[in-house]
C-alpha cells in the first residue's frame, strides 16, 4: 500500500471512529437504558416529577445515583433521552440506575418553589424542607424501582450541589455516598449573590431575570421565561448607566422577583439569612462525602471549603474528604481541565478527577467494586502544577507569614520601620475600577484567574510587590487581610487581590492566538471584597468615622499555588470591582435604596507604618 493510500485509509477510520465518538453517548444512552417518569409524592402529599433512567441489562441489581435540580429534568416524556447520564459519560457505562427530579416549585413538580430553603423547625408528621424530599424520594424509590440494589448515591453541581449538601442531615439509611460539588451554601457571606455583605449585581440580575420569575403552576422549558436581552451589550455600561440597585429593580423588576425584593427587604444579615445556611444541620453525617470544587470558580468557591470544613468540624470521624482543582464553575467535568483562561496546567486535570476520584467514589460506596484510597484532602497546586496529598486542609505543615505592605509599592516579609507611611488617593463611584480588562457582555468566568496589569495602571488601584523571589514559595489555605485605614466618607469597600507576576522574560505560548505577552503577567490567584460597614458584624452595621484610622480585616477564600523561584507576589488594594459588585455610595446608607445623587468621591489612606500596619496573612507549606 502506498503511503498516500495509507494516510487516506489512516484518515478514514479516523474519521469515523470520531464521527462514532460523538453519536455514541447519545445512542447509548437509549440502546442501554429503559427511561420511565414518575410523580413521586412527598410527606405533605406533594408530588415531585421524577425521570428514571434503568439499565436494560436486568441480570443484576444496580445501585441508584439521584440529581435534584431546579434547572430542569428535560427532555420530557418516556420517549425523549437525556443525550448523556451521570457528570460524565464514562459514568453511564458503568452501569447505575440515574435518577433525575425537579424540586418541589420548579418545572414539572408540584408546590412552591424557595429559593435555598430554609431546614424545618417544625415538629410535624408532614413538615417538609429539602432534606425530608430527599429522604421521601430515596424511600420511594428503592421501594419501587426494580433491580436497585439499596445503594444510593446523590451528586450535584451549584445548584443541586446544595441538594445534595441538604440530603446530608437525617439521611436516609441506604443514601451511601454524597459528593456535593461547588454547592450553593451561603448566598451572604460567599456564594452567587453576596460576597461579604456585597451584592454580587451581575450573577444576581442576570441570574435572577429568568430563574427568578414565579410559575404559577407546573410547566416545561419551552413554556418557561425567556432570557433577559440586555439593551446594552456592554456590562460596565449598562449597569453604571442604570445609576442604582434601585433603579435597576425599578425599571427591570418592580415586585415581580420575589428573590430581588428580599434583597432589598434583607440588606443585613439577619434571620433571612441565617437560616437559609445550611451549615449548622451538617452534625450526624453517616454517608460517605466527596466534597469538590474549584480554585476558579466564580460562582460558589466559597461553598466548597465551607462545606468541607462544616462537616469535619462538627463531624470529627466522619467519612469525609476533599477535591480541590484549577477549575472554573464545574469544569471539572465540563472541561478536560488542561488549563483555564492563558494559564495552562501542563496535564488533563479533569480527566484525572473522573478517574481517580468521582467514579471510584461511586463505585466503591454503592457497588463495592474496586478499591479507593484518597487523601483527607486531594489538592492541585497551580504554579507548580502538581496534585499534592494532604492529611487535613488547610494543610498542618504549614508556617503562618504576613506580607507587610511596604512604602513605594513594596511587599515584604519584613515589617515597615517608619512611623508615618501611608498610600492616598481618591477613589470615585463614576469611574469604578473594571473586574477585566476590555468589553463583555456577560459576566466572564475566566475573570478570577486572568491578568491584572490593566487595573495596576489605575491611580485608584494599590500595588504592592516582593523583590523577585529566590526560592518558590508555596501558600496553601485561607489568605487573611488586615488592613489598616481611613475614608473620607462614612463607608467604602476593600477588595484585596494576591496575584502572581511573571517574570520579564516568561515565554509566550505556542502557538500564541490570543497573542499574549506572558512577561510580567499578573495571575489573579485570589480576589475578594468586603463591605466595610460590616467590618465589625454583618447584623449592625457601623459607619467610619471620616478621617479615623480604622482596622478592615477578613479572609479571602483558600488558596494552593506556587509561586515561582524568579516570579513576584504581588498585592493590590482597590475600593471598587464594577460591576462584578455593585458600587459603594461611599456614604453610610442602606445601598439598596441609593438613589443616583448618593454616590460621591471619597480619599482613602492605606497606612503602613511601625504603628499601623497593613498586612497580608499567609500559610505558607513548609518544604
Amino acid at each position: 500500500m502506498t503511503n498516500l493510500k495509507l494516510f487516506l485509509v489512516l484518515f478514514i477510520i479516523s474519521f469515523s471512529c470520531s464521527v462514532s465518538a460523538q453519536e455514541t453517548d447519545s445512542a447509548y444512552v437509549k440502546s442501554h437504558y429503559t427511561k420511565i417518569e414518575r410523580q413521586i409524592q412527598m410527606r405533605d402529599g406533594v408530588k415531585l416529577f421524577t425521570s428514571i433512567y434503568m439499565p436494560k441489562d436486568q441480570s443484576k441489581k444496580y445501585p441508584i445515583l439521584l440529581n435534584r435540580t431546579p434547572y430542569t429534568v428535560s427532555p420530557y416524556g418516556e420517549d425523549k433521552y437525556k443525550t448523556s447520564l451521570g457528570n460524565f459519560p464514562g459514568m453511564m457505562r458503568e452501569g447505575f440506575i440515574f435518577v433525575y427530579q425537579d424540586v418541589r416549585g420548579k418545572w414539572m413538580s408540584e408546590g412552591n418553589f424557595e429559593d435555598v430553603r430554609p431546614q424545618t423547625t417544625s415538629k410535624g408528621n408532614k413538615a417538609i424542607d429539602e432534606s425530608t424530599d430527599t429522604y421521601d424520594t430515596i424511600d420511594w424509590l428503592i421501594k419501587n424501582v426494580q433491580n436497585n440494589n439499596g445503594k444510593v448515591g446523590i451528586s450535584g453541581i451549584s445548584y443541586p450541589g446544595f441538594y445534595s449538601t441538604t440530603s446530608l442531615p437525617n439521611a436516609h439509611p441506604a443514601l451511601k455516598a454524597v459528593s456535593p460539588q461547588a454547592p450553593v451554601t451561603d448566598w451572604f457571606m460567599g456564594d452567587d449573590f453576596h460576597h461579604r455583605g456585597t451584592l454580587f449585581l451581575m450573577d444576581a440580575f442576570s441570574f435572577m431575570t429568568t430563574f427568578g420569575v414565579p410559575r404559577p403552576k407546573p410547566i416545561t422549558p419551552d413554556k418557561g421565561p425567556k432570557g433577559f436581552k440586555f439593551p446594552i451589550q456592554d456590562n460596565y455600561r449598562f449597569y453604571l448607566e442604570a445609576g442604582s440597585v434601585k433603579n435597576l429593580k425599578d425599571k427591570y423588576f418592580a415586585d415581580s422577583i420575589k428573590f430581588w425584593n428580599d434583597l432589598f427587604k434583607h440588606s443585613n444579615l439577619d434571620t433571612f439569612w441565617k437560616a437559609r445556611l445550611i451549615l449548622p444541620h451538617l452534625t450526624n453525617v453517616k454517608p460517605a462525602v466527596m466534597v469538590v470544587g474549584g480554585f476558579f470558580d466564580a460562582e460558589d468557591a466559597y461553598g466548597t471549603f465551607a462545606t468541607y470544613k462544616a462537616i469535619e468540624k462538627q463531624n470529627p470521624t466522619a467519612n469525609n474528604i476533599l477535591v480541590a482543582g484549577p477549575w472554573f464553575h464545574g469544569g471539572w467535568v465540563r472541561s478536560t481541565g488542561n488549563s483555564f483562561g492563558d494559564i495552562e496546567f501542563g496535564q488533563p486535570t479533569s480527566t484525572y478527577y473522573q478517574e481517580n476520584f468521582e467514579l471510584p467514589f461511586f463505585k466503591y460506596y454503592l457497588k463495592g467494586e474496586g478499591s479507593f484510597n484518597p487523601a483527607e484532602a486531594n489538592i492541585f497546586v497551580t504554579g507548580s502544577n502538581q496534585w499534592k496529598r494532604f492529611s487535613s486542609w488547610p494543610p498542618a505543615d504549614t508556617e503562618s507569614k504576613n506580607l507587610y505592605l511596604q512604602p513605594n509599592g513594596k511587599l515584604a516579609f519584613e515589617k515597615v520601620g517608619r512611623t508615618d507611611s501611608w498610600d492616598e488617593y481618591v477613589s470615585d463611584p463614576a469611574n469604578p475600577v473594571p473586574y477585566q480588562d476590555g468589553v463583555q457582555a456577560r459576566r466572564t468566568r475566566e475573570y478570577m484567574i486572568d491578568d491584572q496589569r490593566f487595573a495596576a495602571r489605575r491611580p485608584d488601584v494599590k500595588t504592592y510587590q516582593t523583590d523577585v523571589l529566590t526560592e518558590d514559595i508555596t501558600l496553601t489555605g485561607p489568605v487573611l487581610a488586615n488592613l489598616v485605614v481611613s475614608t473620607t466618607g462614612t463607608d467604602a469597600d476593600y477588595v484585596v487581590k494576591l496575584i502572581d507576576v511573571y517574570p520579564e522574560d516568561a515565554p509566550n505560548p505556542v502557538p500564541n492566538p490570543k497573542n499574549l505577552i506572558m512577561g510580567g503577567y499578573e495571575m489573579l490567584v485570589r480576589g475578594e471584597i468586603m463591605r466595610g460597614k460590616y467590618r465589625n458584624s454583618f447584623e449592625k452595621p457601623e459607619p467610619f468615622v471620616p478621617g479615623a484610622i480604622t482596622k478592615v480585616n477578613y479572609p479571602l477564600p483558600d488558596v494552593a499555588h506556587t509561586f515561582k523561584k524568579g516570579h513576584r507576589i504581588m498585592i493590590q488594594i482597590q475600593n471598587s470591582w464594577f460591576p462584578l459588585a455593585d458600587r459603594n455610595p461611599q456614604k453610610f446608607m442602606d445601598i439598596y435604596q441609593a438613589e443616583p445623587k448618593d454616590f460621591q468621591k471619597a480619599t482613602h489612606k492605606i497606612y503602613h507604618d511601625t504603628h499601623n500596619s497593613s498586612f497580608i496573612t499567609v500559610n505558607v507549606l513548609k518544604p
